[in-house]
Parts: structure tokens; sequence; C-alpha cells
């Protein structure tokens, strides 16, 4: 099926057609292009144009440049446009404008990615999703998005993130949602912000790009709260609150039960029972606000109810998987919780709960108690702070349940000294220091959880206890 045609999109971006061509999808990295997309050729670390001959030769149906690239045929398939991240931006205006869609944009400083997610999942059951991919949130990744979405999409679900101030408000008059939601404000970023009531400012920035009678969905739990009540009543919008002490979508109580989450909610005096398939009450949060960000677009409560307990998290964002570490004795397992894609003093403390709930299993392996084991890296961009944020995480309401914590970076050396010496695991400065010594840090019967900025790698630290496992061992009455 067709997405753009080249007459299509030289309109919407005011470039020129070198020949005629149609493409199917929008692309920018060689590395995943498909047969038939539309490559851009931004510049980033490395100058796009320099990848055109190569995507063309990978099946590109045309790309989007600035200039004829070099080893590139005149008449070769492409829109030439005088710059090209003006070209996408203007592109994915025009993706936006030709949809009769129903849009929902997810921001926030935690959970913007897997509320984004629980909202692919709930509305895909009740009409043609689009969605933005992994966490394509910054200047380029939503206007990629809104380019890449099919004209007879019903819902859109669009991220937006930011770095620094002045980044939220263009992209969501870009994206244009008729519901905006804000899942939580937390110290990240502080770097670049004054405190968390200016990120709290910027935040509430995704309302100013909401359609007229559009709603803002606020978590009434949050400190900056009013801050965010406040930019929403300055856009004219209908505010919805989420959180334990809202008044439209109230939580009420929520029971971790092995790997689930069950949670009951208070919508406009009726009780409402969800789940979501994995534990952590942050889950349960951001599920609330998913379900209240749903029902403003219009979708069915019921639906996305049931949708919502069929979602669980994808790896790096709280994944939980049982390793086999023995292929005959298959009891002697270990449980891996996977959180290594990013970490801030909100998104550890709620891995640290979710890890404090979970149930080890005693007598299976060579120490013979389960342990509860947290590997965690420095985090990132909090400012002067850095240090204090790092340390008081040993006062963590949940370090009491948690029996070992292995500290990576600079940062947590700061957390390991301020640990008691019967919880102090081992102190690196990387990742891939403590890799070969995974074998010995891990047990069956323990739980394992990772989590830290993405920049120290806790991945490599997770790919190393997988690789200690063997596959699931096959029932007798499988098909071999």
């Amino acid at each position: 099926m067709s997405l753009w045609t080249s007459e299509a999109a030289a309109k919407a971006t005011g470039g020129k057609v070198t020949t005629a061509w149609e493409c199917s999808g929008v692309s920018i990295d060689t590395r995943t292009i498909e047969t038939g997309d539309l490559f851009v050729a931004l510049t980033a670390a490395r100058d796009g144009h320099e990848f055109v001959a190569q995507a063309l030769e990978k099946g590109a149906a045309a790309a989007l440049v600035s200039r004829v690239p070099e080893g590139v045929s005149p008449d070769a398939p492409l829109l030439i446009v005088d710059d090209v991240l003006e070209g996408l931006e203007a592109l994915g205006r025009a993706g936006r404008a030709r949809t009769n869609a129903r849009v929902v944009a997810v921001t926030g400083s935690v959970g913007k990615t897997s509320t984004k997610e629980m909202l692919r999942a709930i509305l895909g059951g009740q009409g043609r999703t689009h969605a933005s991919v992994a966490s394509y949130n910054n200047h380029w990744g939503v206007p990629l998005t809104l380019a890449r979405m099919p004209q007879d999409t019903e819902f859109a679900v669009i991220e937006i993130g930011m770095n620094h101030p002045g980044e939220i408000s263009p992209l969501a008059k870009m994206a244009r949602p008729h519901v905006a939601l804000v899942t939580t404000v937390a110290a990240v970023h502080l770097e670049a912000f004054e405190n968390v009531a200016g990120i709290a400012q910027e935040k509430a920035a995704v309302f100013d790009g909401l359609e007229p009678d559009g709603i803002a969905i606020v978590n009434a739990d949050i400190e900056t709260a009013d801050v965010l009540r406040a930019h929403a009543r300055s856009q004219s919008a209908e505010i919805q609150e989420f959180g334990e002490s809202a008044k439209d979508w109230r939580l009420g109580d929520v029971k971790l039960t092995g790997n689930v989450t069950v949670a009951r909610a208070i919508h406009g005096g009726d009780l409402a029972m969800f789940k979501v398939q994995s534990a952590g009450r942050h889950f349960a949060m951001n599920g609330l606000g998913a379900l209240a960000s749903a029902e403003a677009l219009g979708a069915d409560l019921a639906l996305s109810v049931a949708a919502l307990g069929r979602w669980t998290p994808f790896v790096g964002r709280g994944a939980r998987e049982t390793i086999y570490l023995d292929p005959v004795e298959t009891e002697r397992t270990l449980e891996l919780i996977d959180e290594a894609y990013n970490a801030n003093p909100t998104s550890l403390g709620a891995a640290l709960e979710v890890l404090a709930a979970a149930v080890p299993t005693n007598g299976v392996g060579r120490i013979g108690k389960g342990r509860r084991i947290a590997f965690v890296g420095d985090m990132k961009e909090l400012g002067p702070q850095e240090v204090e944020m790092h340390a008081d995480l040993a006062d963590h309401p949940a370090m009491k349940d948690i029996d070992v914590v292995h500290c990576i970076g600079p940062l947590m050396q700061h957390l390991h000294a301020a640990l008691p010496e019967e919880k102090q695991g081992q102190w690196v400065t990387t990742s891939a220091e403590l890799v070969p010594d995974v074998r010995k840090l891990v047990d069956a019967g323990d739980v394992v959880m990772a989590k830290g900025s993405l920049s120290m790698a806790l991945s490599k630290v997770v790919d190393a206890i997988r690789n200690l496992g063997h596959p699931a061992p096959q029932s007798k009455n499988e098909d071999a």
C-alpha cells in the first residue's frame, strides 16, 4: 500500500522530485530500511547523504535529500529540499493533517514509553492504531512517526520527550493531539533545569498542541500537579486527573501477586478492576493513566481493561524472564528483571520496590537461600545533587528487603559506601568489568534486577546473566 506518492510528498515539503515514485514507509537507518521505504538523509553523527546510494541499493523507493549525493545519479528517485530535517517535519505535519485519527500524546519524566505501549495495546483492539516505534520521541522521532502514519489510521499514540527547555511545545503542536497525558514529573535532566518545577513547566507544554476541546490527563499525586493544571487551563483544556488522590480516576488497592499487578480503580462512581502482566505499583499508575487517556479518546473501557491485562513490558523496561541454569535439573532457575534501558531516582526506586516484592526460591542453589540481588548503574543528568541522590537510595524503604546490591559507576560508589556492609556487593566503574564475575554473583533461586542510565550499559550484565542459561525444557507432551 502506498504511504506517499512523490507528488504528495513534494507538495507537503515544497521539494523537487527528480522522477516519479511511491513509498510504503519512511526510514532514517539503512540498517533497518525495508524495500519501498523513503530514506531520509538526516545529519546526526554522520551525514545521511553518505548512505543514500546504499539505501537505494537495498530497495529504497526514494531518498529525501538536500543535494544529489556523491555517487548517486541525478535521475535517481530523489526528493530534494532545502533542509532535510525541515523536510521531514513538513512531511510529518502533512501526515497528521491528512488523517482523521484520534491522537493522544504521551510525555513524562518516567513511564512514557511503557504507557505509550499500553495505549498501543489498548487502542489496537478498537481501531487501526499507529504509534511511535521504540523511544522515537525527539525532534526527529516525532515527525518521523507522523510521516509514517497511514492515512486511514483511527488512533495514534505519539510519545514526546525532551532533554532541554523548549523542546516539547513545537513537537506537541506538530502532533496536534486530542488528548495529552503527563505520566509524572521527577528529578530527571536537572543539569538543564533549575529545579523540578522547571521540568514540570516543560512537560506541561505538551498541552500547547491540544486540539480545540482537547483533554489534559494529569497525575494528581505529584507535587507539581498544580503547574500542570495551570498550564492546561491556560490552553482552555478540559482536565482529567488520575492517581490515589484524583477525583476522576482514583487508584485504590494495588496488589503485586507473582508477576502480576492487580489494581482497583474508581471512575465516575463505578469500580473497575484491572491488571498488568508485570509486578510494580508504577505499572498500575501508568495503566490507570492509559485507561483514562483511552476513554478520553472514545475507546470502550471494558475492552481497554481486557487489552491492558494482556500487555507485558518489553526488553529493558521491566520484562521478566526465567533463566534455566541446568538443562536437566529444571528447578535450578533464577528470575531476571530487565530494567536496563534507563534510570533516574524515581524509576530506580520503583524497580527496587518490584525487586523487594519478588519471591526468591530457597533450597535450589549452591548457597541454599534465594536472594534478591540488584545490579545498579549511575543515573545521569541529575545536576548538583547527583551524589546525594545516589547515596540516598540506601535509605529507600525497599532496600530492607534486598539482600545484595552490586554498584556500577563512579556515582554509584556513593550508594555502595552508604549501604550496610551485609548488603554491599561489588563496586566497579563499568558494566564490562562486572561481566566476567556474573556467574559467581548469582545463583539458582535468586531474583535479579539490573537498572542504570543507558550509557552505563547494564544490558551487558543482563546479557551475561541470560547467557548463563539454557532454553526452557520441553514438556514430554510437546512436539519434539
